[in-house]
């Protein structure tokens, strides 16, 4: 062993160069110590930091989560309600809601949700509308048809109580309305019927006086014709029978032949009257003869039937007029039973029309 490296053979000086080098080596050591001590503190102080941000962070995660699972239930709960009572009212809540809805796919879902429900409001609208129109029109099929369709476009299962109720209603009223274009249609072919037999009738009474009247006109003819031969066979006899044969100085009167002719009375006529007087002076020679004097005839006005038409509402008459022939007053009945106001009586009250003299 070197006897330098023994501490006991060094010199003073040595001994305090080797204290204060000693001394220096221990603090370095004291102080790696140390500085290694503090490093690993603050190592598991940045790990601790760590861990309660890590922490922190999932538990705000699974609040934000929970809370979503929240807002998409609440939003799901308000469109329900939409769905089943779509009022303006309850699609501004659900609006609302689906606002607090982050997940992308789940909000577009919502909103697409949304815009179904108003699109189906839209139609149900509609429908509503197109059928009312019909049924203050009832006669209209266009207005029907458009009805119809409306109804038809009722696809959504929530409209199902709506569609089923306004096709009934639908059917309703055009049950009412067939009904009612029958029974129209029946009166006016019964009416037609009725006045082809009236004109048939009137047409035979008008033969028939016609014919009567040609009758007496023939027979007043006739019997004219019998009087005037008469006359003719009369006129200029003498007492001695030869004609035109006058005595001078002497006077000879011929017969007087007066003839009345018949009298006929057809439908409202007076027959004919006629008078013949022929009358011969022998002295002067003069022959007079004085044919016909023929009364005409003479129409005695019998009182003329008029007619009134009228439409009744519940056995009360709320139209009605009077006219001087039954065709005029039919005619009028017709109109009024077609007319709009009428046929839109149809459906909630009770109609009677009819025809009967004044």
């Amino acid at each position: 062993m070197n006897k330098n490296l023994n501490t006991l053979n060094w010199t003073k000086k040595q001994q305090i160069i080797g204290g204060a080098v000693a001394i220096v080596l221990i603090g370095g050591v004291t102080t790696g110590i140390v500085n290694h001590a503090n490093h690993q503190a603050k190592e598991r102080k940045i790990e601790a930091l760590k861990n309660k941000k890590i922490k922190l962070c999932k538990a705000r995660a699974e609040k934000a989560r929970k809370l979503e699972k929240i807002n998409e239930a609440d939003s799901k709960k308000l469109l329900d309600i939409a769905e089943k009572t779509p009022t303006d009212k309850n699609i501004k809540l659900a609006e609302d809601s689906i606002l607090k809805v982050k997940n992308a796919e789940v909000k577009k879902a919502f909103d697409n949700q949304v815009v179904g429900i108003k699109n189906r409001v839209k139609l149900e609208n509609e429908a509503k509308t197109a059928v009312s129109n019909y049924q203050k029109d009832a006669m209209n099929q266009d207005k029907f048809k458009t009805a119809q369709q409306s109804v038809n476009k009722l696809t959504s299962s929530y409209s199902k109580g709506l569609k089923d109720s306004l096709n009934k209603q639908l059917a309703t009223s055009k049950k009412q309305t067939d009904d009612a274009t029958k029974a129209q249609q029946a009166k006016s072919e019964s009416d037609s019927k009725a006045k082809a037999t009236n004109t048939n009738k009137e047409q035979s009474a008008s033969t028939g006086n016609a014919t009567n009247n040609n009758a007496n006109v023939n027979a007043g003819t006739d019997s004219q014709s019998t009087v005037n031969n008469d006359v003719a066979s009369g006129s200029n006899s003498y007492g001695g029978g030869s004609q035109n044969n006058y005595s001078q100085g002497g006077s000879n009167t011929s017969q007087n032949n007066t003839n009345s002719g018949s009298s006929n009375q057809g439908q409202g006529n007076s027959g004919q009257s006629n008078s013949n007087t022929n009358t011969n002076t022998g002295g002067n020679g003069s022959n007079t003869n004085n044919n016909g004097s023929n009364g005409g005839n003479n129409n005695n006005n019998q009182p003329q039937t008029r007619y009134v038409g009228w439409v009744s509402v519940d056995g009360v008459r709320r139209y009605s007029q009077t006219f001087n022939t039954l065709g005029e007053a039919q005619s009028y009945v017709d109109a009024t039973v077609n007319s709009a106001e009428v046929i839109n009586l149809v459906f909630e009250h009770s109609i009677r029309y009819g025809v009967e003299p004044a």
